[in-house]
């Protein structure tokens, strides 16, 4: 019992032991070899048609088996090849045979890599000698055989060699083909080990050929036929007379194309010098049709000069005439009618509805455009370029289908909100008897309006009017840039400092060489001072409509600090200071709204930005900050500031927006835009 015992922990502690091993000691480091090559290093005699293999200690990384890393040098001169890897075999084919006698050295370097990645230790060099081939190829079988009877007349004539011969001496120098003392011409080519020579007719019936392979023909170590092969064979003599196996149209065809060929397919090759206009005719009654006739595979082809006449019948006659290449006729002549199809509707097809109709509003962006025709259209013509949708002179990409009578243009994506798209089916589409429209047709239609995304804007009433918008004062220092009108009241044109204002003759505004807009202030002339009153008015109802907004989407985002974020359209709230210590952004389309609710400061870093994306413009964000709001030297600034008490900006700041302060408005250097409309 004990002994049974001591086995037990005996096996358990070695299964702990080697069932615990970690995965790290499993991890393959050791490089890869070459266990051995073909040819062998210092082999002699190898064949000049040999591959040259290297065969690994183990799997290798087929991507490294490459020509960069395999190859095969004669002196310094580099051998073209393939290299192909099977197993764990390497294989390099060179493109040409080898020269005879001569020394050849591969490598295979560093760059080939096993499985785990491991390359080989060092380069893997060795040499071989090639061969003195000088034993003459032979012609090992022929077909026909020397002798043969009976031989079809539309045979090729073949070779097969008892090696891999020398493809640029298989020519037709080389391989000839002989009627008596007349030359058979012929295509002469070579595959594997067979030459073929593929006579350019057929060849006449009961007849005898000599077919010749010359010594002008060598295998790849160059050694040519001893001497030249020679034999020569009996054509069969054939009588079976050709029949016509199908015929189109077919024999008592009707409603046939105007435009039609009429063909006639043989069983069998036919001598195409037969096939020709006295052979193969076309009437109408008594009437002989003039057309082009030709032959090509086994089908004859009437091609009529003009089209046919509408509803009449026709005759076609294949006669006797016409011969196999054995010299066969048709037994008897082949006739066969047929009846064309009535004359067609030529009146033009017209677009009886379309979808949206023309100058239609509100149209869904997802939807697809359609024209329904009043009868049935050639599909092949409902294609792209005859029907296109536009926004103005910019093509909308789709694709274009036709079932029923109903053609469908399919945008690739969803059409433009709030835009109008011309659409055209132009006179390229054509009905089934190819009448084509009369004009092209053309309508408009409008997509609806895009929806809006947060809450609805803020009406800043005549307070949009200005740029920035101020009751005690609007400073700068240094000189800044400001673009759009300056308002200020009710405090006078004295405490707009710093911008070296230059009155107008009328006393109405003021301008100045920092602003492109104009400069009004509460003790300038009428109507300027009613005009200010109402803009601050209207700037504190907005002011009270941004801060009496209820129910928002976010309430203190990232505890007053919103650095990194982006932000999509919605209500924020803050119950005291928010701060933007690193860049910032607001993601949404056009239309979309986001008022933010600061119950304290708004103080933005120094150097950070407000970006925009997705289309989001700055006239539809609104700060509306209860303290002061400060933005940083080089700040970047998106949106409308309506700010109860001071706004401030350090030097090289700049705001895409409107500036609109109950107290002071203070730029340093600093760039202020009003947004786009």
């Amino acid at each position: 019992m004990r002994n049974k015992l001591f086995l037990i922990t005996l096996a358990l502690a070695t299964l702990f032991v080697f069932g615990c091993k970690s995965p790290v000691d499993n991890e393959d480091v050791v490089a890869p070899t070459v266990s051995s090559t073909s040819p062998a290093n210092l082999a002699t005699g190898v064949s000049v048609g040999a591959n040259i293999t290297a065969t690994f200690s183990e799997d290798m990384d087929p991507a490294t088996i490459i020509a960069a890393n395999f190859s095969l040098m004669q002196g310094a001169t580099s051998i073209p090849g393939a290299v192909s890897y099977i197993g764990s075999v390497a294989i390099f084919n060179p493109t040409a045979a080898l020269a005879n006698d001569t020394v050849y050295t591969a490598t295979i370097d560093t760059g080939v890599t096993d499985l785990a990645g491991n390359a080989l230790a060092a380069n893997k060099v060795w040499s071989f000698t090639t061969a003195v081939e000088t034993t003459p190829p032979t012609v090992s079988s022929t077909s026909p055989a020397d002798d043969a009877v009976g031989v079809a007349i539309g045979s090729d004539i073949t070779a097969t060699f008892s090696e891999a011969m020398d493809p640029t001496t298989i020519v037709a120098a080389n391989f000839t083909l002989m009627q008596g003392a007349t030359s058979i011409p012929g295509a002469v080519s070579y595959v594997g080990l067979v030459a073929t020579f593929n006579p350019t007719a057929a060849l006449a019936n009961d007849t005898v050929y000599t077919a010749t392979i010359d010594t002008g023909v060598t295998d790849l170590a160059g050694n040519a036929l001893a001497t030249n092969k020679v034999w020569t064979f009996t054509t069969a003599v054939e009588t079976t007379p050709p029949t016509i196996s199908s015929k189109s149209p077919a024999a008592g065809a009707s409603n046939v194309a105007i435009g039609v060929n009429v063909t006639a397919t043989f069983s069998e090759a036919m001598d195409p010098a037969t096939i020709i206009a006295a052979n193969f005719t076309l009437m109408q009654g008594a009437t002989s049709l003039p057309g082009a006739v030709s032959y090509s595979g086994n089908v004859a082809t009437f091609n009529p000069t003009t089209d046919l006449a509408y509803n009449t019948i026709y005759t076609a006659t294949v006669d006797t005439g016409v011969t196999d290449l054995a010299g066969n006729p048709l037994a008897a002549n082949e006739v066969w009618t047929f009846t064309t199809m009535a004359a067609p509707d030529l009146t033009p097809p017209l677009v009886s509805l379309t979808s949206p109709a023309d100058a239609a509003t509100n149209v869904l962006v997802g939807a697809n455009v359609t024209a329904t025709f009043n009868e049935a259209m050639a599909a092949a013509t409902i294609i792209a370029a005859n029907f296109t949708l536009k926004q103005g002179a910019t093509t909308v990409p789709g694709a274009v289908s036709y079932s029923g009578n109903v053609a469908t243009y399919n945008p690739t994506s969803n059409l433009s909100f709030g835009t109008v798209y011309t659409a055209t089916v132009t006179t390229g589409v054509e009905d089934l008897a190819g009448n084509a429209l009369a004009t092209n047709k053309v309508w408009t239609f409008t997509t609806e309006a895009a929806p809006v995304a947060g809450p609805a804007p803020v009406d800043l009433g005549s307070s949009i009017n200005y740029v920035i918008l101020a009751k005690s004062a609007i400073g700068t220092v240094p000189t800044s840039a400001v673009t759009g009108d300056l308002g200020l009241s009710p405090a006078a044109a004295s405490f707009v400092t710093g911008f070296s204002l230059v009155a107008d003759a009328s006393n109405v505004f003021a301008t100045s060489t920092q602003v492109t807009g104009s400069v009004y202030a509460a003790d300038y002339a009428p109507p300027t001072p009613s005009n200010l009153t109402t803009a601050v008015s209207d700037m504190q109802t907005a002011y009270t409509d941004a801060a009496g907004r209820v129910t928002p989407d976010f309430i203190d985002l990232g505890a007053g600090e919103i650095g990194g974020q982006t932000l999509i359209p919605g209500l924020y709230k803050w119950g005291s200071t928010l701060l933007i210590s690193t860049d910032v952004t607001l993601n949404g389309g056009a239309n979309d709204v986001w008022i933010f609710q600061i119950s304290g400061d708004l103080t933005q870093a120094s150097s950070v930005q407000v970006h925009l994306t997705g289309g989001a413009l700055a006239k539809n964000i609104f700060w509306q900050v209860a303290g002061t709001v400060s933005l940083g030297t080089t700040a970047h600034f998106e949106g409308i500031v309506l700010c109860q008490t001071a706004i401030s900006l350090g030097t090289g700041a700049s705001v895409n927006g409107r500036l609109m302060s109950q107290t002071a408005v203070t730029i340093n250097g600093s760039t202020v835009v009003e947004p786009a409309p």
